[in-house]
């Protein structure tokens, strides 16, 4: 690997990414207990690692080539692309799926983060909304960002390592927040867990939102 990749060397823009997106992960999460800020720790070396290589130095390409002896004749700091042998095009179908799990993630984090919010104002277990769903889809918008940008978008050693003890870290902390649930709304929240799954809806509930929410819709149209 003698010659420069493609995509890599902008050191300011990982600098920029890292800090922006940094501030906006605690600015959301607010973690307090050490549990919280071991989790957080783990998502912010994450986000390190990806923008310090998606913009600054491809190490996950280097050691394929030096390491692993990966022999193509065009390389790009984009692992898929590389691996795939497609060039551009490879790296515009990842970035693409990749985005498209980033936005989404990111929308169910803000939305589910705005339900709990109203529900603690209001002294209530949240039920309603993307809680009918999932018990923390918060975590949910979470996780779907990060394998969208980290995993599929843009793959690193690092972020591919990392991926699956985040996973562990945010089911362990579900699991802690549960129990002051638990305490707090006694059989109601028993109940809850019941019917409803931790991360990933069921089909049938799915089915089941997006009706309700096509009747929504359409009830909204017809009374204007």
């Amino acid at each position: 690997m003698n010659g420069s990749i493609g995509h890599s060397g902008a050191w300011a823009i990982a600098i920029i990414m890292i800090v922006l997106v940094s501030w906006v992960l605690y600015r959301s999460l607010a973690p307090k207990s050490w549990r919280e800020w071991a989790s957080a720790g783990l998502v912010q070396a994450f986000i390190i690692a990806l923008y310090a290589e998606m913009y600054g130095f491809p190490l996950t390409i280097y050691l394929l080539v030096r390491v692993f002896g990966l022999d193509r004749s065009y390389l790009n700091a984009n692992l898929w692309s590389t691996l795939l042998g497609v060039g551009e095009l490879g790296m515009m179908i990842s970035m693409v799926l990749g985005y498209l799990l980033l936005f989404l993630g990111i929308g169910v984090f803000a939305k589910g983060w705005r339900q709990l919010y109203r529900a603690r104002q209001e002294q209530r277990l949240a039920r309603g909304g993307l809680y009918e769903l999932v018990r923390h889809p918060q975590y949910t918008g979470l996780l779907l960002a990060l394998f969208g940008e980290g995993v599929v978008h843009w793959p690193t050693i690092f972020s591919v390592a990392v991926f699956p003890l985040i996973v562990v870290a945010y089911t362990l902390l579900a699991h802690r927040e549960e129990r002051q649930m638990r305490e707090r709304f006694g059989d109601e929240y028993r109940e809850y867990q019941r019917l409803v799954p931790m991360f990933v809806p069921r089909m049938a509930q799915w089915r089941q939102f997006v009706a309700r929410a096509n009747a929504s819709a359409v009830d909204s149209a017809g009374g204007k």
